[in-house]
This record gives C-alpha cells, sequence and structure tokens, in this order.
C-alpha cells in the first residue's frame, strides 16, 4: 500500500472536463486588480543554493468584513480565474486569496524547472501570500496540483492552514519506497504525457507554447466535446492525438473573454516554467522533504471532492485501495458527477458542497465524517 502510494503521490494532473457549464454569469477577469507578494526563493540549479526574491501576483477580495480568509489554488494547466464560480459565489462572505502560482501568469520564478519548485516551495509561497495579506490562517482549497499542494499545506503548517478542501486528487503522502512516473503508466496509461514533461521538458514546452489557444482549448475538453481517445498517452508529444483537428472547439465551460484571458495570461511567460510539477528533481525532492519528516497525519477538518467521472482515474477506486482517509481525524467526502474539472463543469453542486462544509465549520464539528452524495 505505501509503496504505491509513494507513488502516487506525485502523479497528479490537469486534463479534460465533463459537463459544459451553461448560461453562466458573466465573469470579467480584467475587473480584479492583482496585488504582489515578494517571497523568498531558492535557485537549487547552482552550488550552494541561491536565495532569490520572486514576485507572485493575487487577487485579494473582501479583506475588511469577512470572517474567514479561503485560499483558492489552482492547478494546471489553470490560473486564478479557474476559480471564476467560486469568486463569484464566496467573494461577499468570505476573504478570498486568489494566486496565480509560481512561473504560472505573471508571477515569478527562481528560473530552475527542474529541482527549485518543489511542494515544501510551493507551501512556502503560499504563506507568503498569506503574509502579505495579513491573513493568519486560512482555509487551503485546493484542485488538481492545488490539492496536493493544499494537503501537503496543511502537513507541514497547520498553524497556518487549519482547514483543508481538496478537488479530485486525495491526499496520498510519501509514506513509502519513490518510483518514478514511469513505474505508474501501467496502472494509469493517461499519465502517460507525464514522462514526456518530465524526460523532454524543453520539447515540452516548445511544443505547447507554438500554439497557446490550441492548448489550452486541447486540454479543457468535456464529455461532450472529449478530445481524441490516443489524447495524453504519447512519451513524445502533447499534441499530436489532435493533429487530424484542424480547429479545436472552444473550451465548453468558459466564455469567450476568459478563454481569451488564459491565452494572453500564458503567453506572458509560457508553459516552461509550469512544468516544475513534472519534473523528476522536484517530484524526488519533494518526496525526501516528506518522507524525511514522516509526519503523515492531517488532524485538521477536510474536504474531499471527487469526481465520479474523471477518465484519467477512478479517484474513489486509489483512495480504497490506499486507505487514504485513514491520515485524516475529520474527513468528509462529497461526490460529484463531473470529470476533471468540477468547479468549472457542475459549479452550483461544487460550491453547495464546500458552503456545506465551511458552514460545518462552526461551531468546528470534532466527530469524524464521511459523507458521500
Amino acid at each position: 500500500m505505501f509503496l504505491l502510494a509513494a507513488v502516487l503521490s506525485s502523479l497528479i494532473l490537469g486534463t479534460y472536463g465533463d459537463e459544459p457549464v451553461s448560461a453562466k454569469p458573466a465573469f470579467d477577469p480584467r475587473a480584479y486588480t492583482p496585488q504582489t507578494a515578494a517571497c523568498p526563493a531558492v535557485d537549487r540549479s547552482v552550488t550552494p543554493p541561491l536565495l532569490k526574491t520572486i514576485d507572485l501576483k493575487y487577487v485579494d477580495i473582501n479583506p475588511p468584513k469577512a470572517k474567514k480568509a479561503l485560499l483558492l489554488v489552482h492547478g494546471w494547466p489553470s490560473l486564478w480565474s479557474t476559480w471564476a464560480n467560486q469568486i463569484q459565489e464566496f467573494e461577499n462572505d468570505y476573504h478570498l486569496i486568489v494566486p496565480d502560482l509560481r512561473g504560472f501568469g505573471s508571477s515569478g520564478h527562481p528560473g530552475d524547472v527542474q529541482s527549485s519548485s518543489q511542494m515544501e516551495d510551493i507551501v512556502s509561497d503560499l504563506t507568503c501570500i498569506l503574509d502579505q495579506a495579513g491573513v493568519n490562517t486560512a482555509v487551503c482549497v485546493g484542485h488538481d496540483w492545488g490539492a496536493e499542494a493544499c494537503w501537503e499545506a496543511g502537513r507541514q503548517r497547520p498553524d497556518r492552514f487549519t482547514e483543508l478542501a481538496g478537488a479530485v486528487v486525495p491526499y496520498m503522502p510519501s509514506a513509502g519506497p519513490y518510483m518514478p512516473i514511469e513505474a505508474m503508466t501501467q496502472y494509469l496509461p493517461k499519465l502517460t504525457y507525464q514522462i514526456y514533461f518530465a524526460n523532454d521538458t524543453t520539447g515540452a514546452t516548445t511544443e505547447l507554447d507554438s500554439d497557446i489557444r490550441r492548448t489550452l482549448r486541447g486540454t479543457l475538453r468535456s464529455v461532450q466535446s472529449p478530445p481524441p481517445a490516443a489524447f495524453l498517452t504519447s512519451t513524445t508529444s502533447f499534441m499530436e492525438a489532435w493533429a487530424d483537428v484542424a480547429d479545436i472547439p472552444a473550451i465548453p465551460f468558459m466564455t469567450e473573454d476568459e478563454e481569451d484571458y488564459m491565452v494572453e495570461s500564458y503567453t506572458y511567460q509560457g508553459f516552461g516554467k509550469t512544468l516544475q510539477f513534472y519534473t523528476n528533481g522536484n517530484r524526488y525532492g519533494s518526496y525526501l522533504f516528506q518522507s524525511k519528516q514522516g509526519n503523515f497525519s492531517l488532524a485538521q477538518p477536510a474536504l474531499w471532492i471527487v469526481p465520479t467521472q474523471d477518465p484519467v482515474a477512478d479517484w474513489l477506486e486509489v483512495d480504497q485501495l490506499l486507505h487514504s482517509d485513514q491520515w485524516f481525524s475529520n474527513l468528509t467526502v462529497k461526490k460529484v458527477s463531473t470529470a476533471h474539472w468540477p468547479q468549472l463543469e457542475q459549479p452550483a453542486e461544487f460550491n453547495s458542497a464546500l458552503s456545506e462544509w465551511l458552514s460545518s465549520l462552526e461551531p468546528a464539528n470534532p466527530t469524524r465524517a464521511r459523507d458521500e452524495l
């Protein structure tokens, strides 16, 4: 069990959706003014490692009046704006802090994509952003890689991240031997593209950057407008499965303006540094840091929102196989009938699950809960 847990802990990904969002309210990402946090960052590409300062961008909403802060953490290939539906739902009741992670959009990066963005670095960034926003404690809400970041933030800094919510990816600590991505694709073949990202980061960057809109459209798909069956299964290309499709349809659960904003944001510095999540150096470094510390339990109230139609993996089955819930003291599980993007595909259902859980935190319920919709 621990062997598979160690493998899976480094294999979280971003992929395509299930149900399109219809008649969604207009969301203008340009109406929100980003703030800047100057944060320490380690460049491990040199010896000794070099400490730098990077500027991280985040949107800060409703700070004066809210009783509780929510830190919304995106995955790949996403941005702060992919939390549009949650911003619209919660911005009047909570203090929302919504960053672009290092290397995404116009957020800075220490420069070394291979080994200088381990999970401890991402947690440091999130803590720095909380400091800049004047927030002592927050609920960490993450999707995809952002979920892994929130689980790890709660493990490392329970004093700052006092409640945790993760969408799609369950908590999978580095509690056993490390294994590389190549060993895992026999179980989850839709992770094969990560071998490409890890072993040919330069080539992958060139391919992804060659047509940013096409890359985003090819990745953020739905069941009604699916990708080709071979998508995500190549070790030498990310987009070759789309080669016979001249014009990929628009992202089904975004407005035209939201898609344009994503294209513009990724144009700023491309995809290269965002591949930090997939490189072998960062994965192994994260594993070493976590496994040496050895404190894998999460005592905070936690919510896992799990899609039941994600084509990449049956995450409920993975959770049961690994007994991931054994590490929690107070876990609530909510199922949603979507693929990989529940916060975008079924925002009403996602927001209801999150809102219900947040309401249950006051007063906090010390009893373990495992609700399943």
